[in-house]
């Protein structure tokens, strides 16, 4: 059986709800139907009452020492990002980084997590529009402002808001597995995988109307994998015509409706590889690559590494 991984989230006023959310609900929610692989905790450098900006406080009851007993230490956003850790804080991260937990940091906690010197030399993200004052605080480090998150295995980083989200998931995939990472994003209502080297959604050129959601037409999608699809099709069952479908998928989803359901198809190859025993043909068939040639070759390009490799790596009889 797996053992409890423990996630801790440093917390410091005046603190982000949403940043603390993005990891509460990810790693620290007990959900029915779903093993529990993770047990979560907040600490604080001064336990007691830390101010929020949703404007209430929460009462911190944990100080430092809950860092020594973490498996993953998440830093949730650092405002302002310009004032620096306390010399307690840097060393209390660099010494559970030295006994082996994976130090991740959420929008603007990669300012925290730069001051310990173990992004030096390394690619880090941080939310878009802070993007350049991380660089320019930090030289040693390799900003890159484009990205949803930077995983190195020890150290991650994630662009702002909605973004934490994807890395938490991401960081559920790698411990367990994609289908156990899909059933707690099902249970959140999120898309199971975003690839960290999507883009972030950058403030558009001009205005983004967000109504006419495509989420009844993604949905429609995700139900139908083997079936082939066009975009002229799809604008066609929505509507409109192929430009504008393109056009809100880039608003939307920062990417095209080719490139978002090769996504899906594969993070679909990916559970049935893990959770079954079908050949590579059939699962191929089933999520809508056609054949085992381009289900490796699309596996390959996306995820470096061959179904048959994954499988093995991820093969599990349990949830």
């Amino acid at each position: 059986m797996n053992a409890v991984h423990r996630v801790v989230a440093l917390v410091r006023p005046p603190q982000s709800t949403f940043e603390l959310g993005c990891a509460a609900e990810v790693f620290g929610i007990e959900r029915g139907g779903v093993p529990v692989r993770y047990a979560f905790g907040v600490c604080a450098e001064r336990p007691g009452p830390v101010a929020t900006l949703a404007g209430y406080d929460m009462h911190v009851t944990e100080g430092l020492a809950a860092l020594e007993r973490a498996d993953t230490v998440v830093i949730p956003g650092w405002l302002p990002p310009e004032a620096p850790p306390s010399p307690a804080v840097i060393e209390a991260l660099r010494r559970a980084h030295g006994r082996g937990a994976r130090l991740v940091s959420i929008c603007s906690g990669a300012f925290a997590l730069a001051h310990t010197g173990l992004l030096d030399g390394r690619r880090a993200t941080t939310h878009w529009a802070r993007a350049g004052q991380l660089a320019e605080r930090f030289p040693a480090v390799q900003v890159d402002p484009d990205v949803l998150y930077v995983d190195h295995g020890d150290v991650a980083t994630s662009a702002g808001a909605g973004a934490g989200i994807d890395l938490c998931l991401h960081l559920v995939r790698v411990d367990h597995g994609a289908g156990y990472a899909a059933r707690v994003a099902r249970s959140m209502v999120m898309p199971p995988h975003r690839e960290g080297g999507q883009l972030q959604f950058t403030a558009p050129p001009h205005p983004v109307q967000m109504d006419g959601s495509l989420a009844p037409l993604l949905e429609w999608m995700t139900t139908r994998l083997a079936e082939p699809f066009t975009v002229d099709e799809l604008a066609a069952r929505e509507g409109m015509s192929a430009r504008t479908l393109a056009r809100r998928f880039a608003d939307q989803l920062g990417e095209s409706p080719g490139q978002w359901l090769l996504a899906q198809r594969i993070a679909a190859a990916r559970e049935l590889l893990e959770t079954t025993d079908l050949p590579l043909e059939a699962i191929a068939r089933r999520v809508g690559l056609s054949s085992a040639t381009n289900l490796r070759r699309r596996f390959l390009r996306a995820l470096g590494t061959t179904p048959g490799a994954y499988r093995r790596a991820f093969r599990t009889t349990t949830g």
